[in-house]
């Protein structure tokens, strides 16, 4: 147990690679929680993200010679792409009431499969070892912040947004308007709010916070899009996102906390006799315990508005 809890703060190491893993989780998270705060729920996340980086990648390989300038390009249309599949999902739910659990979570399985495809065929490069795109120019790359792990400067993108979209739903127009949708869709109509384009916007908004967590994955960490290397993150961020109980604040303590589990149980598998099940029975017990009364929270205060 000694290094399930302690060994991510043994060596500079292993903290800044669970920082780096927590950087993912958190604009996933964040995802989750604009769209839960609109009255839907995002469960594209696996897809959107793997969506994201790809994008992302192979916009970046012909603008080398544009700099961090060309990386925010490819960093924003990953973003953008990933967003236009989760804002089809709300438009099905706006426009016929489709359930957006089931339509987010199919068409991200079949994102998955189609990334796939043009990961290991057009645009496989036959000169890496796994199975991949090419790797992104060295001038494109995020500096790394904490040697010799992976933590870059996504970190201070990943909180910069928790601290945009938190300022946004508290206090502009539009992030009220969402607010109001996400607590009665009828009062919100009846008070003049738009609430179809606003479930489309709410969508289009959480997946491209995944697409965007996607494109940083790959400039700060692998600097390619690997086979489905992203997967996983998707359903961990929904995790994530009830421990934050879906405020956005709450997002940061919340993926460095799944984070710090995530890795601890990894270190205890190589330095003890913890095995792989074993870690995760005790990874499962504890997001039980911190997930059960945020969702008692919330469902109870649903059931008083009801």
């Amino acid at each position: 147990m000694y290094f399930f809890f302690i060994g991510p703060f043994l060596n500079f190491y292993s903290l800044g690679n669970m920082i780096n893993a927590a950087i993912p989780l958190i604009l996933g998270a964040l995802g989750v929680s604009v769209a839960m705060r609109a009255g839907s729920l995002n469960l594209g996340g696996e897809g959107q993200i793997y969506l994201g980086a790809f994008a992302a990648t192979i916009t970046a390989l012909p603008l080398s010679h544009l700099g961090y300038f060309g990386s925010c390009i490819a960093l924003l249309t990953g973003a953008f792409s990933a967003g236009l599949i989760a804002a089809f999902s709300g438009f099905l739910k706006a426009r016929w009431n489709t359930n957006e659990l089931i339509t987010s979570f199919l068409l991200s399985n079949s994102v998955i499969m189609i990334v796939n495809y043009l990961v290991t065929n057009p645009f496989l490069d036959p000169q890496a070892n796994l199975q991949s795109t090419r790797k992104i120019a060295e001038n494109l790359r995020l500096p790394r912040i904490l040697p010799p792990s992976n933590l870059s400067t996504a970190l201070f993108f990943a909180l910069a947004l928790v601290v945009i979209v938190h300022i946004f739903l508290k206090k502009t127009k539009f992030g009220y308007e969402l607010r109001m949708l996400g607590i009665n869709e009828i009062f919100a109509r009846y008070g003049g709010i738009n609430t179809k384009m606003n479930t489309v916007l709410a969508m289009f908004v959480s997946g491209a916070f995944f697409g965007f967590a996607g494109g940083l994955m790959v400039f700060g960490s692998h600097y390619a899009t690997i086979k489905e290397f992203s997967l996983g993150i998707g359903w961990n961020s929904l995790a994530a996102a009830l421990i934050a109980g879906f405020y956005p604040a709450a997002t940061v303590p919340a993926g460095f906390f799944f984070a710090w589990i995530s890795s601890g149980s990894r270190i205890a598998m190589q330095n003890s006799d913890i095995t792989y099940e074993v870690s995760y029975i005790i990874q499962s017990v504890i997001f039980f315990l911190s997930t059960s009364a945020i969702l008692r929270n919330l469902f109870g205060k649903k059931r008083n508005l009801l």
